[in-house]
């Protein structure tokens, strides 16, 4: 991965996606590394209105140094796969503690 001093500075990120990113507690580089961009993204869109499937792309492709078009070309099945996954298991959850 090239050398980046701040989230800004990473591929597919930029200073507006690194302010959104910091209003949910990740302001640094290895704060981004070492979260789960799946969580970051449900932790952005809980958050931050109007966040994109392009943002989990681009933290994703940050995190893989990918641009997040690539991402976004060859793995979009997967995480619209994924991203069903867990808001089944969401819902599930939702489901047990009121039962």
């Amino acid at each position: 991965m090239n050398i980046a001093d701040n989230i800004a500075d990473l591929q597919g990120l930029g200073p507006k996606s690194a302010a959104q990113l910091a209003q949910i507690g990740i302001s640094t580089i290895e704060d981004i590394m070492k979260t789960d961009a799946y969580e970051i993204y449900a932790r952005l869109k809980k958050h931050v209105p109007n966040t994109s499937l392009n943002m989990l792309y681009a933290i994703m492709g940050a995190q893989e140094n990918i641009h997040w078009l690539s991402i976004a070309k060859n793995r979009k099945m997967e995480i619209l796969m994924r991203l069903d996954d867990i808001a089944h298991k969401e819902i599930n959850r939702k489901k047990t503690r009121t039962a």
